[in-house]
């Protein structure tokens, strides 16, 4: 499998590895298959979340180191001035406040 060069490679083997180790753990051990009062589900733990946590890897790019700050994206600044207020709504009454 070709990874993308922004992907760190020893990050990429962890994961898969973790997800190798997972699916080994719930095919071998009966108890990895069922639900832990303290963890919950344990297919859940050991096989799902190391795959989404390897396909957030890959999907998703890891931010690069910023050289210098000029290279970093100009951000909007805020408007100077008071914060805007709001306005008081008058809410009609209804019947049941004005029996009492």
């Amino acid at each position: 499998m070709q990874t993308r060069p922004d992907i760190h490679s020893g990050l990429d083997a962890l994961m898969r590895h973790a997800v190798a180790i997972g699916v080994a753990i719930v095919a071998l051990l009966p108890a990895a298959r069922g639900f832990s009062p303290t963890f919950g589900w344990m297919p859940l733990w050991l096989v799902a979340m190391p795959l989404c946590a390897w396909w957030a890897l890959h999907r998703f790019r890891m931010p690069a180191p910023e050289a210098d700050e000029a290279a970093a994206p100009v951000r909007m600044r805020r408007r100077a001035g008071a914060q805007a207020r709001r306005r008081r709504v008058s809410m009609p009454r209804s019947r049941h406040s004005q029996a009492a």
